[in-house]
């Protein structure tokens, strides 16, 4: 078991989707209620805040040094600066460029929750129905600016990952309470043959966010849990937890200058009162060095 280390109160409503970018040695993560989207270089403590127009279900880097972003209408693209004062906690705006607007028909609510990029360079990213029906999906926003619908009947599109083959998608839709495998087709995208291969055990909290490990094993973050857990997909054995002194644990991702620091997202949002009074570091983000390593971030390559 391990202990994680508050390294950022931050008291976000709701922190996720963080990214490790190993060429700015910094995590950038969003507050999704918040509408932030927010850097932290850990070598010097530097932080910055930029505002955003719309809330944002995650943001991924891309291979020409601009970020992508999925917003509630629609992906887009911006640039920002690489260099930051490390003494100043700065606020911007971002005002991004539109790529591709609105890939969901549905007339009942929804907004974008989590997302990455495949080995190929495509923007994978689901959506949440906030009416908590099988309204929502899973699409593809690939090089060339089109956008495609993989999955549909999901309720809430959470974490994503790929093992080092290329060949499996690993996704969570977090009221099923399990990590679904998928066949996968790299040059088309195509996904299949989903099938079961992590189960969250009653009492735990839900699966939400998602990293894999150099081993190819799982960590997934729990909603409601208070814990990271780590799971080996090919037998569905628990193999470690990292517990937190906060419930609403959102994601994780592997960062710092060796890629063998898990960094984890958590929430303040869906709290009483009284249990964020309780909960003072919820919303906050977290780090632990478990031992083992992770992948760099694939970026998109549009």
């Amino acid at each position: 078991m391990f202990e994680a280390s508050c390294v950022i109160d931050a008291k976000a409503e709701l922190a996720e989707g963080p990214v490790w970018d190993e060429r700015l040695g910094e995590l950038i993560w969003i507050d999704i209620e918040g509408c932030h989207l927010h850097r932290y270089r850990p070598s010097d403590g530097g932080r910055r805040l930029y505002e955003l127009p719309l809330k944002a279900g995650a943001a991924v880097p891309a291979e020409d040094g601009s970020w992508i972003l999925a917003l509630e209408d629609g992906f887009y693209r911006f640039d920002w600066e690489a260099s930051i004062n490390p003494a100043l906690i700065a606020r911007k705006s971002i005002n991004p460029a539109l790529i591709a607007r609105k890939w969901d028909d549905s007339d009942r609510p929804m907004r974008m929750n989590d997302g990455k990029c495949d080995p190929q360079g495509r923007f994978w990213a689901g959506s949440i129905n906030v009416g908590n029906e099988q309204l929502a999906a899973l699409f593809t926003l690939d090089p060339e600016g089109l956008v495609t619908k993989r999955l549909s009947g999901v309720v809430c599109s959470n974490g994503l990952a790929w093992n080092a083959d290329g060949n499996t998608l690993y996704y969570i839709d977090t009221p099923t309470r399990v990590v679904s495998a998928f066949d996968y087709n790299g040059l088309t995208g195509e996904i299949s043959n989903r099938r079961t291969v992590v189960s969250i055990p009653e009492g735990e909290g839900g699966p939400d966010g998602m990293t894999i490990d150099r081993e190819g094993m799982l960590w997934v973050a729990h909603w409601g849990g208070w814990q990271v857990s780590r799971w080996n997909p090919s037998t569905g054995e628990k193999l470690a937890i990292v517990r937190l002194p906060v419930a609403n644990v959102t994601s994780c991702t592997f960062g710092g200058e060796e890629l063998d620091e898990l960094y984890i997202t958590t929430a303040r949002a869906g709290l009483t009162e009284e249990e964020a009074d309780k909960q003072p570091l919820a919303g906050g983000i977290f780090a632990v060095k478990p031992g083992i390593r992770g992948w760099p971030v694939m970026r998109y390559k549009g």
